[in-house]
């Protein structure tokens, strides 16, 4: 069996069907992640993540006749066909989904998917960008806004182009990096290096008296990108995980700037194309002079159109008419996740889910799809009581509310609120509803009874 063989199998088989979080356990196991990486990425607590999980090996087991644990998941399944009765039951239960192809809209949309919506002329400005040597592109938009998805288009047109290409992800990095500006740059340039398949060899480069910074350029220079005879296309993404340490931000971003700055005079540094990916505003104070951000090409990734929406739908084999757009926009905005959510659920059990009036009305309830989504900001939001209570007065506000900057751009990054100037509004109506009906006074929210009522929900 494939892992959406047997995710069709459970939500065939199992009479509650089967919930994103148990969908995004499997397909993280048959990946060989940790359950610590999956309560990190899902947002959930680890505890309640080995404990579903625990339930889903049991299912399993009863399905092969045979014990099934996460460290022989896929091993063991792999090994096992469908019986003639679950392929039956596999083919009446998702008749649609089979037709088309249908993908579980988790992580980044993978390069051969149909499910990748173009935003014109954002690639192929892009495209002719990452063409140009010594280029820099800032890549900014919430997070579910599609960054990710971009970033694969992209890596493969470098791929094509002959290009070395890197990316780096600051997430991955142990909080003891970030201790000092020499462990951070040290980690950032070993980390480089065996992407590039080369070995490490900082100690023959680096100088404490020449500093961290000039030793990194220096590695850069005369070992890395002299070691390369094509141009490396190389990728920061998460780069506002590094805004929490201001000390290390305060020195990499003129760092940045200065490899930019370089490729103007020296041909060597022209191989090097940058690419920064970040969710929200700088909040690092830095002169304008030593920024990367104002600088090169920025990109901000906006919402789906219409007729973007409109086409994701004709991909998933729904031909709307009669304002049905309109009403999924009218809740859920032109956000590609949310979106690409609603149209998996609606063909996702061969029509038996097709009723979007109905999906609309419990899409802002536990009831509804976005349910185990939504509850991750509730963990997110938990212990930031600042955040809490700004977004509290965003939800209930007429009109929009002007926030402290710092927690309008965290809110924004977060993909909570729409941010125009320094007026906030909710991002959607679905947050709109689903947070004033759980988050009725945000000293609701703040004693803990919002967090209580999901814990045992």
């Amino acid at each position: 069996m494939t892992i959406d063989e047997v995710v069709l199998l459970l939500k065939a088989s199992q009479a509650t069907g089967l919930t994103t979080l148990q969908e995004i356990i499997l397909r993280s196991s048959w990946e060989g992640k940790t359950y610590t990486n999956i309560a990190c990425e899902a947002h959930y607590g680890e505890e309640r993540v080995r404990k579903i999980a625990a339930h889903l090996w049991q299912v399993m087991s009863d399905f092969c006749k045979e014990p099934i644990n996460k460290s022989n998941f896929r091993q063991t399944v792999e090994n096992h066909r469908l019986s003639k009765a679950h392929q039956q039951l596999i083919k009446e239960f998702n008749k649609v989904a089979t037709a088309i192809s249908l993908e579980f809209p988790s992580g980044p949309v993978s390069l051969n998917s149909r499910f990748y919506i173009p935003r014109p002329p954002i690639e192929e400005i892009a495209y002719a960008e990452i063409a140009k040597p010594g280029c820099l592109i800032c890549i900014q938009a919430p997070k579910k806004m599609g960054k990710s998805s971009l970033i694969l288009q992209l890596l493969a047109r470098a791929n094509n182009q002959g290009f070395r290409t890197v990316t780096l992800d600051f997430q991955q990095a142990d909080k003891v990096i970030f201790t000092s500006l020499d462990k951070f740059l040290r980690w950032f340039c070993a980390n480089v290096s065996r992407e590039l398949q080369l070995e490490p060899k900082l100690n023959d480069y680096w100088d404490e008296d020449m500093g961290s910074k000039v030793s990194c350029s220096i590695y850069f220079q005369h070992y890395l990108l002299s070691a390369l005879e094509t141009p490396l296309v190389l990728v920061l993404n998460e780069v506002d995980w590094v805004f929490e340490y201001q000390e290390i931000a305060g020195e990499l971003l003129p760092l940045v700037r200065s490899w930019y700055e370089r490729a103007k005079g020296l041909e060597i540094w022209q191989k090097l194309r940058l690419i920064l990916v970040y969710s929200t505003e700088i909040l690092v104070p830095i002169k304008l002079t030593q920024s990367p951000f104002n600088i090169g090409l920025p990109i901000k990734l906006p919402p789906f159109t219409k007729e973007q929406v409109q086409d994701l739908a004709l991909r998933h084999g729904l031909d709307w008419t009669n304002g049905k757009i309109e009403s999924l926009m009218a809740m859920v905005g032109g956000y590609p996740y949310l979106a690409r959510l609603a149209f998996y659920h609606l063909v996702g059990k061969g029509g038996l889910e097709r009723d979007l009036e109905k999906l609309l009305q419990e899409a802002p309830t536990e009831a509804g799809i976005y349910h185990e989504y939504l509850k991750q900001y509730v963990l997110a939001l938990r212990d930031e009581s600042a955040l809490q209570d700004a977004f509290h007065e965003v939800i209930n506000a007429t009109n929009y509310v002007k926030l402290e900057p710092v927690l309008a751009y965290k809110l924004q990054s977060m993909g909570l609120i729409n941010l125009e100037g320094d007026r906030s509004t909710p991002a959607c109506e679905l947050y709109r509803l689903y947070f004033r009906q759980y988050l009725k006074t945000s000293e609701h929210f703040n004693n803990g009874c919002f967090n209580c009522e999901f814990r045992h929900g």
